[in-house]
């Protein structure tokens, strides 16, 4: 699918839903952070971005040590120049001209998605028809293993995944949608009272507040009051993306995670395509460099991150071509987990139980790490910690390592040097070898060195 601008997502997404990014008759940059065109422009009428932001505009991309010198005029830029209208106009073209996802001009910043497991269909098959209709999401982020847990969507719109996953976590579990555009988060509410009912919940389950994703705490959000965070193709968008994350930190439970896609870049932005307004509304104005990623996770306090899926997108318009060079971007979907301050790891072997929702035949982890229900796989330290500290605990069974040789035919463990956590070379695996070769992963038989 091609964006006016020129620029596609390498392959369609299995949800097909329009953008969430593009500068669509509307970006998503004056949102700082926010999901979707309805939501992504809050100043007063005949204003600029509110000096409240000054801080974050400060920083662009890179938290506080990368500055974009000209951000205050990157933003008029951008709604001025993709809005075609003057920046005060932004909140009624939002609020007014978007009232559908068909609203949309462009399907650019496309985040491919893994195929839609049957129940996450029938959870989003019973959200109600406006609530769909109002969403301008793509992709779908929903991770593993969500029975009773309480889950936060930064950037929830209209509410049409926190009704699904209100499903999934089911009525002993809460969901919390956070978006900044009032108009979208009085939808959501709308409804509330209709979904419990067609879900058959005598206490509603579901929350929704209006607030800054990299703000949480001026929101209500407690300290430690979510097992997981959610978030898709939002961190781009808000300039001082460590800030999220932090944020996020802070309101994780101890084995909690954040299960989310974005858009990240293959080097550190070079200026002109950080001032380039409609780069950032495609998205990729905004990119992280994908190492700093780790660095950033590194100095929160998170675990490595996880890589799950990786997908290459490409710029067709020559212009945009020339500006970005040597850069290249990619859509990827990465889980970051919060453990508990305890003694150093050991490498163990673990037996999936098979009793994950959705996952009984085998639990697809990451692009690392497939386990199939009965297999005994050896795993390495950072494995062993998060599935023994997370959620994922009660879905395995663990042991030490026998001091005997592996059984003919076993896998060995996979060792640090062959695990992907660079999305472009995850992205570069053509597709056929990235199906076959993720379920063979899990004990380090991916490859042509290593295969059982």
């Amino acid at each position: 699918m091609t964006s006016s601008l020129g620029w596609t997502g390498q392959r369609p997404s299995r949800d097909p839903g329009p953008s969430r990014c593009a500068a669509r008759g509307g970006p998503q940059v004056g949102s700082l952070g926010r999901r979707t065109p309805a939501r992504n422009s809050g100043w007063p009428a005949g204003e600029g971005p509110p000096a409240r932001w000054a801080p974050e505009l400060a920083s662009a991309g890179r938290g506080d040590s990368m500055a974009a010198p000209r951000d205050a005029e990157i933003w008029k830029d951008v709604q001025v120049r993709a809005l075609g209208a003057s920046p005060g106009k932004a909140e009624n073209y939002y609020g007014q001209t978007l009232k559908k996802s068909a609203d949309l001009q462009t399907n650019a910043c496309v985040t491919p998605a893994r195929p839609v497991l049957k129940h996450v269909g029938e959870a989003l098959q019973n959200v109600h028809e406006e609530v769909a209709l109002r969403y301008y999401g793509c992709g779908l982020v929903f991770p593993e293993c969500l029975e009773n847990c309480w889950v936060l969507d930064l950037g929830s719109g209209s509410g049409r995944d926190c009704y699904a996953l209100s499903q999934l976590v089911g009525e002993k579990g809460h969901v919390t949608g956070i978006d900044m555009t009032r108009g979208q988060v009085e939808v959501a509410k709308k409804y509330l009272d209709y979904h419990m009912e067609k879900f058959g919940f005598q206490t509603p389950n579901v929350t929704f507040v209006h607030g800054y994703i990299e703000k949480l705490g001026e929101a209500g959000i407690k300290d430690e009051s979510y097992d997981i965070v959610i978030s898709n193709c939002v961190v781009n968008l808000v300039p001082n993306k460590q800030q999220v994350l932090q944020e996020v930190y802070r309101v994780l439970k101890h084995g909690g995670e954040l299960y989310f896609s974005d858009v990240y870049a293959s080097l550190e932005l070079p200026e002109e395509v950080r001032t380039r307004g409609v780069l950032w509304g495609e998205c990729l104005g905004g990119a992280l460099y994908w190492k700093d990623l780790a660095n950033f996770a590194q100095k929160i306090g998170f675990c490595p991150p996880r890589l799950v899926t990786a997908n290459f997108i490409t710029i067709q318009n020559k212009e945009l071509e020339r500006v970005v060079g040597d850069c290249r971007f990619v859509s990827a979907t990465f889980r970051l987990f919060k453990l508990p301050k305890t003694g150093p790891a050991e490498r163990c072997q673990v037996i999936y139980s098979g009793g994950i929702t959705g996952h009984e035949k085998e639990l697809i982890f990451d692009a690392n790490f497939t386990f199939k229900k009965g297999e005994l796989l050896e795993v390495d330290e950072e494995t062993a910690n998060i599935l023994k500290n997370s959620r994922f605990a009660q879905g395995f069974l663990f042991q030490p390592i026998a001091e005997k040789p592996p059984a003919s035919g076993a896998c060995p463990v996979l060792e640090a040097k062959d695990i992907i956590t660079d999305p472009f070379q995850l992205a570069g695996q053509p597709d056929a070898v990235k199906s076959s070769c993720v379920p063979d992963a899990a004990g380090g038989c991916c490859g042509k060195k290593k295969k059982c």
